[in-house]
């Protein structure tokens, strides 16, 4: 489908109704007797009044809460005495933006809702919410988008559908580290039904969900950029008797109440939501969302024209010292690494590098083991024709910093009123203003061009208190306008994002990040796993997923490991401690396989298209996971037995029937030709004799 078209119809009236169209989706909402409702959705096309005299628009009388979003402010919800006041229209290089601007009668308060279309089938939303009065005012509930999501009317397609497998609602179901992306489906029965991250969960669960109509074939997709608390929650009626089931629809924010406490005249900008519908299957949802986010999240300039350089690097696990980090940039260069990155470790004296986490927050490197400072490490790593990267923890301070002791204001305090162990209150301005500050002098000074950022605070620490309010809000808001400041004047510098691995990877705060982590979770089989459900989240390009180092080396072939790097952002580790002669069966497989992600897989996942064969790969034991340039020209597929052999048929999604492929198996090097066609039909026969290992499958037009 073509990205391009995009258009807000307005209807005026007494009842104006307000058609958010983009590609073949259409979301609609109506002003209706005061209350902003939402009206329903389609993915063909249509504007839901195509037939001027029967339209099928939901009825909010269907609906407990029908209204488009839920705000509550002084513990009074100002969803409803709504005024229209003004709608603003602007035609971008993007798309379109409008801006619905609302009075309440309730409270002295004014909204401005924020839509964005950019073509694709997903759309943007966010609220602002101006206090206009003299008085100070309580946030307690933010709801971003909401209301009614469809109705659906059993009887026309069987005889008697079983309500509880009408519905299946797709998710990350963990929230642990290191389980990241195991993506379930789940069959939906008729109740309320939330998922949840970070407040009250652990904090690595990606916010994201689809929800499957299994008799109408839609699919309803949606992210919430947050890094902090949010929910979704499904609200499922459904009548046996009288074939008929309705389906409401919240995407929330979470705290601690009050959430914020908005200033007199202070304008309060919510995060953002994410909302998308298509017809199709899970990857068809999937790649609709990689296209607004491609387009309309992830759109800054990338600090190289080629993108995706492989990163390698040295942290803790090793001394660290100037010798061992000259050696193993000579090992990474060897490999074809393209940066160098100096992980956590680097302010700690020598023999100190494992307790880090006290030193967070000095931000200068140990003079004992950095006589002549990074500049010796930077200009060798440069010579060496590498790019040169250092780690930080900007937002905490450990207990060997200065700033510990000097500055105990700066760390958060709980709900018990206890001082955090380490971690910054960004909502406090002059710790935010040190911590911008500091990274601009830690990019300057040690002329980095890669800067990746950690944060490692358990979930509960995100919801401290400061002046009343619940930091979660304040915090984050101040932690991606420092990131939007710092990426705006250093537009070259390659911006990692790592948060305990995976605990950050939310449209929010990647969107001043070059790519990022998704886990710190190296070994097969969840390292697999954990590929194939976060690119579901985020486009491949974005997802860094390691080789070697970090537990990666201890189960698992030796092209299982590689290959679950090949089709994401590779990163690389070392392969043999210093002294040790490297192993030339092992290097010369490395070196291959980063030449052929270089040459052939690297080119297209910038706009690659990607392909979930086992989207619940930990439960099927095997994962088949597919990129595909969109024009089909070319694409590769990693196959992986997570817990026995496997001799499967394996069917390539992105390629074009009526074109001719050269077919290489990367296990054996046996290279023939097929037609679309054939491919599409007899599918390719895998062998894979054993568990946790792979096969690579390369396939490239030639007529």
């Amino acid at each position: 489908m073509t990205h391009n078209f995009c258009d807000l119809y307005y209807q005026a009236g007494e009842n104006p109704v307000f058609s958010y169209r983009s590609s073949l989706a259409v979301y609609e909402e109506v002003l209706q007797g005061g209350v902003l409702v939402a009206a329903g959705y389609n993915a063909a096309g249509y504007p839901l009044n195509v037939l001027s005299g029967f339209p099928s628009r939901l009825n909010p009388a269907d609906f407990a809460e029908p209204s488009a979003f839920n705000i509550e402010i002084d513990g009074r919800s100002i969803d409803f005495g709504l005024k229209f006041v003004d709608l603003k229209i602007e035609r971008t290089e993007n798309g379109v933006e409008s801006v619905l601007i609302l009075d309440s009668s309730i409270k002295s308060v004014r909204l401005k809702i924020h839509t964005l279309l950019d073509g694709t089938q997903m759309f943007s939303r966010y609220i602002e919410i101006e206090n206009l009065s003299d008085e100070s005012m309580a946030l307690s509930r933010l709801s971003l988008l909401a209301g009614g999501l469809e109705k659906t009317e059993h009887d026309q397609y069987s005889i008697r559908a079983d309500v509880n497998k009408i519905y299946s609602v797709g998710y990350f179901e963990s929230d642990r580290w290191g389980r990241e992306g195991e993506f379930v489906w789940h069959d939906l029965t008729p109740e309320s039904f939330s998922v949840s991250a970070r407040f009250g969960n652990d904090r690595f669960r990606h916010p994201l969900i689809f929800i499957r109509n299994n008799l109408t074939g839609l699919i309803y997709f949606s992210q919430i950029g947050w890094s902090s608390g949010c929910r979704f929650t499904l609200d499922y009626c459904a009548n046996s008797e009288r074939d008929l089931s309705s389906l409401a629809f919240k995407a929330e924010v979470v705290s601690h109440n009050p959430m914020a406490v908005i200033a007199p005249k202070e304008t309060f900008v919510t995060p953002e939501v994410h909302m998308g519908v298509v017809n199709g299957g899970l990857d068809d949802a999937v790649n609709e969302m990689h296209a607004h986010i491609r387009k309309s999240v992830l759109n800054m300039k990338e600090a190289d024209p080629t993108q995706c350089l492989i990163g390698a690097g040295m942290g803790a696990e090793h001394d660290m010292s100037v010798e061992t980090s000259k050696d193993f940039m000579r090992q990474f260069a060897d490999m074809g690494g393209e940066v160098f990155i100096v992980d956590a470790g680097w302010e700690c004296p020598p023999e100190k590098q494992t307790e880090w986490g006290n030193y967070s927050g000095t931000l200068v490197p140990d003079p004992d083991r950095y006589p002549k400072g990074l500049h010796e490490l930077s200009e060798y790593c440069h010579s060496l024709g590498m790019k040169f990267g250092l780690w930080v923890d900007i937002e905490s301070l450990g207990r060997n910093c200065p700033y510990f002791e000097e500055r105990p204001e700066w760390r958060a305090t709980d709900i018990f009123g206890k001082r955090n162990p380490r971690m910054i209150d960004m909502s406090i301005p002059e710790a935010a203003k040190w911590a911008e500050d500091e990274l601009a002098r830690i990019i300057s000074e040690y002329k980095l061009d890669l800067l990746r950022v950690d944060h490692n605070v358990s979930f509960r620490e995100y919801f401290a208190f400061n002046g009343g309010e619940c930091i979660s809000i304040r915090h984050h808001q101040a932690v991606y306008k420092m990131y939007e400041n710092l990426k705006k004047r250093f537009p070259t510098v390659i911006f990692e994002n790592c948060a305990g691995g995976g605990a950050r990877t939310d449209l929010g705060m990647m969107k001043n990040f070059n790519h990022t982590w998704v886990s710190d979770c190296q070994r097969a089989p969840y390292s697999v796993s954990i590929t194939n459900g976060m690119t579901m989240a985020l486009p491949p390009e974005r997802v860094d997923r390691l080789f070697a180092g970090m537990g990666c080396h201890e189960h698992g072939s030796l092209d299982l490991q590689m290959r679950n790097t090949m089709l994401t952002h590779m990163t690389l580790n070392v392969v043999a401690p210093v002294g040790a002669e490297l192993n030339s069966s092992q290097m010369d497989f490395i070196r291959r396989s980063v030449k052929l992600y270089k040459d052939f897989i690297r080119p297209i996942l910038p706009a690659a298209k990607v392909y979930h064969h086992t989207p619940e790969a930990k439960k099927e034991g095997l994962c088949v996971l597919e990129i595909a340039a969109p024009d089909s020209t070319k694409g590769a597929i990693g196959i992986f037995t997570l817990s026995k052999a496997q001799k499967i048929c394996v069917t390539p999604k992105g390629i074009n029937a009526g074109k001719q492929y050269k077919i290489t198996l990367d296990n054996s090097g046996a290279s023939f030709v097929l037609s679309g066609y054939e491919l599409m039909n007899g599918g390719l026969k895998i062998d894979i004799p054993s568990s946790l290992a792979s096969e690579l499958v390369l396939y490239e037009k030639i007529k």
